[in-house]
């Protein structure tokens, strides 16, 4: 037995055929069109009209799905393009920034001819919160040894503690070990500047007469071995007059940003040369 999908496709196929008989036959009569011929006609007409729209919309498809494919190409290239610009001016960015940090860096070595500087890249820091390090890459066989000062332009970082053949560890002076004799800039006031483990320090044994005021820079003082005079350490942020002591509570912000450093000098003076006798 034949299914009814069957008997119908049979019975459609019969019926275009006998349309296209009809349709042959009426032909050679188009001058007296008749009854059969309008029969052909209508049964005709809407197959036609069926299969032309279905090539229409074959032929719309496909159009579109080749012009969809040519704009996902399209979007490929150009998002490439775009990534390959942003990384070309991430470059360019950088080395810029770069370029400016280093700048700065030979402006104050020129102006610090009278000690040796030896530039220095920071490779590690010490993640822990008491302990405030780092480490560069230059170490005894570049000259360098325990207690000869690290700088920046903006200012003192701290001073070397540990040396290796090619590394050394700083100590910045940020740390709670830490101390430097300094000044103030404005009125010569002296104190020593103590790291408290954050990104800030205090000015410590300043005299309660002694004058001060919020925005005075303090410098290092020469007077411990190590710093140079006049290296910059920071500015007074915050004062605090108790009613008893003989000492002032001063606050000081660092010039230098120790979470930025990358590049830093070591500074020292070269040795005299012996002389003849």
């Amino acid at each position: 037995m034949f299914s009814k999908r069957l008997a119908t496709i049979a019975g459609v196929m019969i019926l275009i055929v006998l349309t296209i008989m009809l349709l042959t036959i009426t032909s050679q009569h188009r001058s007296h069109p008749n009854i059969l011929s309008r029969m052909a006609i209508n049964c005709v007409s809407p197959f036609q009209e069926l299969v032309s729209s279905s090539i229409r919309t074959c032929k719309q498809i496909w159009k579109n799905y080749f012009s969809l494919v040519a704009v996902a190409y399209e979007n490929e290239r150009l998002r490439s393009a775009l990534n390959k610009a942003y990384e070309l001016n991430n470059r360019c960015l950088e080395t810029q920034r770069s370029n400016k940090r280093l700048r700065a860096l030979l402006d104050f070595k020129e102006k610090n001819k009278a000690f040796q500087l030896v530039a220095a890249e920071v490779i590690g820091r010490d993640p822990s919160y008491w302990s405030k390090t780092m480490m560069i890459d230059k170490g005894s066989i570049d000259g360098l040894q325990k207690g000869f000062p690290v700088v920046v332009h903006r200012g003192i970082v701290g001073q070397i503690i540990e040396t290796t053949g090619h590394y050394s560890k700083v100590l910045l002076i940020i740390d709670q070990n830490s101390a430097v004799d300094s000044l103030l800039q404005r009125t010569r006031v002296r104190g020593i500047i103590k790291g408290d483990s954050s990104k800030s320090f205090y000015f410590e044994y300043v005299l309660r007469k002694g004058n001060v005021d919020i925005g005075d820079m303090v410098i290092s003082s020469g007077l411990d071995g190590v710093y140079p005079k006049g290296l910059r350490v920071g500015t007074v942020s915050e004062i605090l007059r108790s009613n008893s002591g003989i000492f002032q509570e001063i606050k000081v912000t660092p010039y230098v940003d120790f979470e930025k450093l990358e590049e830093v000098f070591v500074l020292f003076k070269p040795p005299h040369p012996a002389v003849k006798k």
